[in-house]
């Protein structure tokens, strides 16, 4: 059951109280440097590494990488597969990274040489369509793919990509039930948990405490029943309280059933007084300023109370949004080549 209590605002806010303690930290955010890139592919794929190092991937098989904070970019096309839209990547450091199709082929590929050259890992059947990729670890890593035969696809690596897997049990999905490549972040993967955010028919969180060898369902608040509906990114505040974005990118402007956080230990879900401005495919917690950042092709918005309270950033659009790995960096890709980093 959704439980929408004032317990569970006060809660959050409770815990968002202690960790406001912290000094030093921004009044918000002041909007995003947008870096000048040498490609125009519309770029879902993001992972920065510090604010000197991100790689990004994305339409007509395009890869990017900088070093140097964005002033200087290498790029080309993945393995010469110019019509494959590879919306997921995940990058290890300046040299190594691993990059997920969405759609036919249903590839992943590795390089680890800097994107000079890229090796398929692997290959899955002609019906999968993958649709993102989460690390939990430097090494054990995780996909989800669309459902088969009423069950999701996930696939699970020990070993940087080398080799992939299904892990122990696939949960089942619902009639109509769909992931979504938006931003390649519906599956979150910390530490021995898995979280699923999905949409379509139904929108709900699927969730396993041990890697994927057992799992529970959770309903959710998000607007759901078309396929253009649900929860498009996941991302964790690191106490349990999983927060979730989406909507429905048909209409944009939609206002409801667009966010929410569930608390995982009240087995409850918090839904915004003031939510972001519509729909949103991205979601990121930078944890170094205690801020919730949340993207979509129409603007972004921050929250400074655990997710209570959406204020807009700019009028920006995004596909995707990441934190970078080692640093306290927060950076945004989008249509037509576009990357930024936030301000503030």
């Amino acid at each position: 059951m959704i439980k929408r209590k004032l317990l569970a605002l006060s809660l959050l806010v409770a815990l968002f109280s202690c960790k406001k303690s912290d000094e030093n930290l921004a009044d918000m955010p002041t909007g995003w440097e947008v870096l000048e890139t040498p490609i125009e592919a519309s770029l879902r794929g993001l992972s920065p590494l510090t604010d000197e190092i991100a790689w990004a991937s994305g339409s007509g098989g395009v890869w990017l990488r900088t070093i140097d904070g964005g002033k200087n970019w290498d790029h080309g096309i993945i393995a010469g597969l110019d019509t494959v839209d590879f919306r997921s990547i995940h990058a290890f450091d300046a040299m190594s990274a691993l990059v997920v199709s969405a759609g036919q082929p249903a590839v992943i590929y590795k390089t680890e040489d800097g994107g000079k050259s890229w090796i398929l890992k692997h290959q899955e059947n002609d019906l999968a369509f993958l649709d993102g990729i989460s690390f939990s670890s430097p090494t054990r890593g995780f996909v989800i793919g669309d459902p088969l035969n009423g069950k999701w696809t996930i696939l699970q690596t020990a070993n940087q990509g080398e080799t992939w897997y299904p892990v122990d049990s696939l949960p089942s999905a619902a009639e109509g039930e769909a992931a979504f490549a938006a931003s390649a972040t519906s599956l979150l993967a910390e530490g021995n948990s898995l979280w699923l955010g999905t949409g379509g028919a139904q929108s709900n969180l699927h969730f396993s405490k041990d890697m994927g060898v057992s799992w529970e369902k959770f309903d959710t608040p998000f607007i759901q029943g078309e396929s253009s509906q649900g929860i498009f990114s996941l991302t964790s505040m690191g106490g349990g309280e999983i927060v979730a974005v989406g909507g429905d990118y048909l209409k944009e402007d939609q206002l409801e059933g667009i966010a929410g956080v569930y608390v995982s230990s009240k087995n409850e879900w918090v839904v915004p007084k003031e939510g972001p401005r519509g729909y949103r495919s991205g979601v990121v917690y930078f944890s170094m300023q205690k801020w919730l950042i949340a993207v979509g092709p129409a603007g972004s918005d921050y929250s400074k109370d655990a997710g209570l309270n959406w204020q807009p950033i700019s009028e920006d659009g995004f596909h995707a949004v990441k934190l970078g790995h080692a640093d306290g960096t927060v950076w945004a890709s989008g249509a037509k080549g576009k990357i930024a980093k936030l301000r503030y």
